[in-house]
């Protein structure tokens, strides 16, 4: 299926995994660009030279385009865009609107920029600053999320910029595929789906808790950092809702601590991002320090396996998938429903 999404970075199927952190490594994202898609490796947990042999070693696994996500915000942005353009990554991704710079120097190499948003004005903010595409994520998906529903949101970003988009958000099967299509999307990106794959280096008993949530045990809370953040319910989350404000900065603390020393950062740099979260919220300081749990909170889980102490970021979809086929089975099955879904509307009457 040719769409402007896959003229654009030379894929097969109009499908984009997301950069999950912790979760969107070396051998998911090589997997999903073998199946035809895109794969995005997610750079925001990784060190810059852990960064440099992860991209190293997706091409190693495969010839097809794949892209590398990042934060804009983050101390280091340039310095990770630095290795995005020396290793020839085809796509950069960005968990933030990046700034006119950033997406200039991409550019200029010849990297297609795509940026995430959640809000109209954020597509229109990215594509007059040069951007080639945009991911919209509406308030179904996992991790940071918004309030409006991605059939809201959708038609609203496809209707305000001339670039192609991308929907996230909901989608997991053919029948949504063709659905963004008829938005005028051009394609769908998936996390939670992804995630939920036998490539997936996710821990089998994370994978199971996932496979085992309804639709009800997917909820929004502020508990972790402060901001709005999709997650499964867990006694883990009931317990941070309830903590009062000095056990929670404790623990933010320590794990704060935990974070610097894995992903290299100096606590410079950690409060240069917390600030950077900070800009345009309405954050306190406390919050600010509490954000600092997201990333080891979500390593609990998605890398040690620790279900009872590790947040598990999901979209509402989790509710309804119930299977674990490989990157290849998933983009397969996506596409030929997408064509007996197509087929069966052109044979409507």
């Amino acid at each position: 299926m040719e769409t402007a999404l896959t003229r654009l970075v030379g894929i097969r199927h109009p499908i984009v995994q997301t950069g999950m952190g912790w979760v969107a490594g070396p051998r998911l994202v090589s997997a999903t660009a073998n199946a035809g898609a895109l794969g995005i490796l997610a750079s925001a947990t990784m060190t810059l030279d852990r960064l440099r042999d992860a991209v190293r070693e997706v091409r190693s696994r495969t010839d097809a385009p794949f892209g590398v996500n990042l934060r804009a915000d983050a101390a280091d942005a340039g310095d990770r865009v630095r290795v995005i353009i020396d290793e020839g990554v085809r796509v950069a991704s960005f968990a933030l609107a990046p700034s006119a710079e950033l997406i200039g120097a991409l550019k200029e190499a010849g990297v297609v920029v795509v940026p995430s948003v959640g809000a109209r004005r954020h597509a229109e903010k990215v594509a007059a600053w040069g951007a080639d595409a945009v991911i919209v994520q509406g308030g179904e998906g996992g991790g940071h999320t918004g309030e409006v529903a991605t059939t809201v949101l959708l038609p609203q970003v496809v209707d305000a910029v001339d670039i192609p988009v991308v929907a996230a958000g909901g989608f997991f099967d053919g029948r949504g595929l063709v659905a963004a299509l008829a938005y005028g999307a051009a394609g769908v990106a998936m996390g939670t789906r992804f995630l939920l794959t036998s490539e997936s280096t996710v821990p089998d008993a994370v994978k199971a808790r996932y496979l085992a949530a309804t639709v009800k045990d997917v909820t929004v809370t502020r508990a972790v950092d402060g901001l709005p953040h999709r997650m499964l319910r867990t006694e883990l989350v009931d317990s941070l809702e309830r903590a009062g404000r000095t056990r929670a900065l404790l623990r933010a603390g320590r794990h704060a601590a935990g974070f610097r020393g894995l992903s290299g950062l100096t606590w410079r740099q950690l409060l240069h991002d917390g600030l950077a979260m900070r800009h345009g919220k309405d954050l306190t300081w406390s919050q600010v320090l509490l954000a600092a749990n997201t990333p080891m909170l979500l390593r609990s889980a998605m890398v040690d396996g620790r279900t009872d102490l590790g947040v598990m970021a999901s979209g509402q979809v989790a509710g309804v998938i119930d299977d674990l086929p490989s990157c290849a089975e998933l983009v397969d099955r996506i596409m030929r429903e997408a064509a007996e879904v197509l087929e069966g509307l052109t044979g409507v009457q």
